[in-house]
């Protein structure tokens, strides 16, 4: 996923929507973890831009897990 612009694509997509949260590598590099809190349609939003990404990605997959919301983010960014 490095240089591709895939996390700098989530945080502008999630603030868009209003969406709070994070977006970090995985250590493999080859993975993106977005953790993300919000109302249910606008997390859904973000779960569509998320198979599409930016232009130069090729996303393979996205995988999906629902939990309970903390209230823990302000605003949305990225995460080393």
């Amino acid at each position: 996923v490095q240089g591709v612009g895939y996390r700098a694509f989530v945080v502008k997509e999630a603030r868009r929507l209003g969406v709070t949260g994070y977006a970090r590598n995985l250590p493999d590099r080859r993975m993106v973890e977005v953790v993300a809190e919000g109302a249910r349609i606008d997390l859904e939003l973000l779960i569509a831009a998320l198979h599409k990404g930016p232009w130069i990605a090729k996303v393979e997959r996205v995988t999906t897990l629902w939990l309970t919301s903390t209230g823990q983010f302000a605003d949305f960014d990225i995460r080393t």
